[in-house]
């Protein structure tokens, strides 16, 4: 998102808040000055009707409609869906296919947020901020994660019942948010899942210990970031509303 940047600041680094928006996409100039006459923008708690204030686009804590604006910075924040077969990791000493691979035309240094298991497949996020990675990852923050799983035999839905009560697992409880039946079928069925935990090969085990053993898993959303149509193997710079609604989930 490096291209944030190049916006027209005044020797002080500040600039107009309706320009600011504009700029930003937020609405087109002479609705952004509506938007603050009609005390929809806030800077920094503040509620801020005034067309000639301005502002510090990478400090400044700035919401529209409640929805926070991220700062600008040379910060990049990566969706990526990753294929099945490649490893959760930027480097593989036994020469593997690795996340690496999906961004080797990146010139920023890039870690990836949390990991998926090499034979699952879907959405991981990759950036180089390191404080927002580390509170991503985290379970304290209780970042909803949904999975959609094919798994053998015919659910029921007593068995997702079981599920949202909540299933111990040799390493202690694992609290789901909520699970759907997709599809069931005497043979196979699909199941979608929402947890906020990133234990290792959490879902699997989870649904291997209800009787349900995976065949395929894939991570479709994190937050407020969906898989889309994203196709494998493909990236993409999450929104400015995707990424404001994670800096509030992690308290940044």
């Amino acid at each position: 998102m490096s291209e944030r940047l190049d916006l027209p600041l005044d020797d002080e680094g500040l600039i107009r808040l309706q320009k600011l928006l504009a700029l930003a996409g937020v609405a087109s100039r002479r609705r952004s000055e509506e938007l603050m006459l009609g005390g929809e923008v806030e800077v920094n708690g503040e509620v801020v009707t005034r067309l000639g204030t301005k502002v510090d686009p990478t400090r400044d804590l700035i919401r529209v409609s409640g929805k926070r604006l991220p700062p600008i910075s040379e910060k990049v924040y990566l969706a990526v869906n990753k294929p099945r077969g490649v490893v959760s990791t930027m480097s593989d000493p036994e020469g593997r296919k690795t996340l690496q691979d999906l961004v080797a035309d990146r010139p920023e240094r890039l870690f990836h947020v949390g990991r998926l298991d090499t034979d699952t497949s879907g959405l991981i996020i990759l950036t180089n901020d390191g404080d927002f990675a580390h509170r991503l990852a985290h379970p304290s923050y209780e970042v909803d994660k949904t999975y959609v799983a094919e798994v053998t035999g015919q659910l029921f839905p007593r068995v997702t019942k079981q599920l949202l009560a909540g299933v111990t697992l040799e390493d202690g409880p694992v609290t789901v948010s909520k699970a759907r039946i997709v599809e069931a079928s005497p043979t196979k069925s699909i199941v979608e899942l929402v947890i906020h935990e990133g234990r290792n090969r959490i879902v699997r085990r989870l649904l291997d210990e209800v009787g349900h053993p995976v065949t395929r898993l894939t991570r479709t959303r994190i937050g407020p970031v969906a898989l889309g149509r994203l196709t494998s193997g493909e990236l993409r710079d999450l929104t400015n509303e995707e990424l404001g609604e994670l800096l509030d989930a992690t308290k940044l």
